[in-house]
């Protein structure tokens, strides 16, 4: 079986960046601890021109080992607490699911 990744990229409200950012660290954390399955969880902050955060934007990547994986994931309640504590933070966001590499 091949691993699967998915990056996300967050629309941040002005104002919401430390706040979003702090949530999506806890996140990960509580994610990595609990979830065999979820090989690698980053919260990655977007960095301007001159090498500073970018306070409009947000990037996670995730690893699962496999597809069964990524749905236990999304499963699990903290999920969706996770996104309505997110939710008033963001203008929105977008997506990508990628498999890694040959099985």
């Amino acid at each position: 079986m091949s691993s699967i990744a998915l990056i996300v990229e967050f629309e941040v409200r002005p104002g919401c960046h430390a706040a979003l950012l702090a949530v999506m660290r806890r996140h990960a954390a509580a994610c990595l601890a609990d979830e065999p399955g979820l090989e690698r969880f980053d919260v990655l902050e977007v960095m301007d021109a001159e090498g500073r955060p970018d306070p409009s934007r947000l990037m996670l990547y995730e690893v699962f080992r496999d597809q069964a994986a990524r749905e236990d994931h999304w499963a699990r309640p903290r999920h969706e607490a996770t996104k309505a504590e997110f939710a008033p933070l963001i203008h929105g966001r977008s997506s990508r699911l990628l498999r890694l590499g040959p099985d």
